[in-house]
């Protein structure tokens, strides 16, 4: 278990975020070798499984390397909510966000995520227990609305009264989400993006920490979304074309990352692997969040396919790794954008 300290303010300028199965503890150490600055978030995580899933480490662990660090709740029930908060602070996460964005139909049947958007009383509710509970922020990740809601009307409203309640911190996914005849895969890329719509609730709303989710793959992207909101967040692209972390420390912080090279980044991750491995992890379920390093590189197919075939074998070490490493030839690279 991690023992919280006082951390210095969250600079949410940057935002890797919560993804089902990819953005794992082993995801975000390795996210570390690439931006020192980033906020980093975890998988969405049920008060269900906190409160009584064993052992915590399981859903809540991570490495001190992680922070910042928030974590994404999957809830309803304000109580259950509080309690989850106060824990996750005693662990030592920086931020609690809400989950108020997942179309599944899973989450759906439980009152988590997309769904919640059309009870805003019961999220303000969760809001504020949580806020009572914790001295770290409290935070939402919403969408623009959902099904037949009015994207301008319903999403002002829902915006004011949670953050009546205290939140003053919005990641905004600017779509709609279709709970109604689209898939959650479908969720993610059918409901046009709307933009102009997160623009416009910004300047509504000044007072407000307004993040822009969706669509967003380039660190260009990023700086242009800045000027119209106060933060960006980046999904798929952050985990298929991870070497696109590299760049976001000196573009959007204005420090030299701690990567200079693609094989530096690798090298660096070497003792993590090292120390997981000997905690019981397979390699695979660490290896695989590296696949995409050397997208479109001399040899990345290669270090791809030798990963793909080796790292699942019972007892695959650290020389598996290394081996698939030297398949891929090294050179100076600067950080990408």
């Amino acid at each position: 278990m991690n023992t919280g300290t006082a951390r210095p303010a969250l600079d949410r300028t940057f935002s890797v975020a919560p993804m089902m199965d990819w953005t794992t503890r082993d995801y975000r150490a390795f996210a570390r070798t690439l931006t020192r600055h980033a906020l980093l978030y975890t998988e969405m995580v049920t008060t269900g499984a906190i409160l009584h899933g064993s052992p915590r480490e399981r859903f809540l662990g991570f490495d001190e390397v992680e922070h910042p660090l928030a974590l994404q709740l999957g809830g309803s029930d304000a109580f259950e909510l509080a309690e989850c908060a106060a824990i996750a602070e005693a662990w030592g996460y920086d931020e609690v966000n809400l989950n108020v964005g997942c179309p599944s139909d899973r989450v759906q049947n439980n009152l988590i995520g997309a769904c919640l958007m059309g009870h805003p009383q019961k999220v303000a509710a969760a809001v504020k227990a949580m806020r009572e509970a914790v001295s770290i922020p409290v935070t939402v990740k919403c969408r623009i609305g959902i099904d037949d809601q009015d994207e301008d009307a319903d999403l002002s409203r829902f915006i004011d009264i949670v953050a009546d309640a205290g939140c003053d911190t919005f990641i905004v996914h600017a779509r709609k989400a279709w709970l109604e005849g689209l898939s959650p895969k479908e969720n993610r890329d059918v409901p046009p993006l709307n933009y102009p719509r997160v623009h416009r609730l910004k300047a509504s709303r000044p007072d407000l920490h307004i993040g822009i989710n969706g669509g967003l793959k380039t660190l260009d992207a990023c700086r242009e979304q800045l000027a119209s909101v106060d933060s960006v967040m980046i999904g798929r692209e952050a985990y298929q074309n991870p070497w696109m972390l590299a760049g976001v420390d000196e573009a959007l912080y204005g420090e030299p990352g701690p990567a200079p090279s693609r094989h530096a980044a690798a090298r660096a991750l070497r003792p993590y692997i090292a120390r997981r491995l000997d905690q019981g992890a397979r390699l695979n379920h660490l290896t695989r969040h590296l696949l995409g390093l050397f997208q479109g590189q001399p040899g990345g197919r290669k270090f791809r396919r030798h990963l793909s075939e080796n790292a699942h074998l019972g007892g695959a070490s650290l020389a598996v790794f290394d081996d698939a490493l030297g398949l891929v030839a090294e050179h100076d690279a600067s950080a990408a954008a």
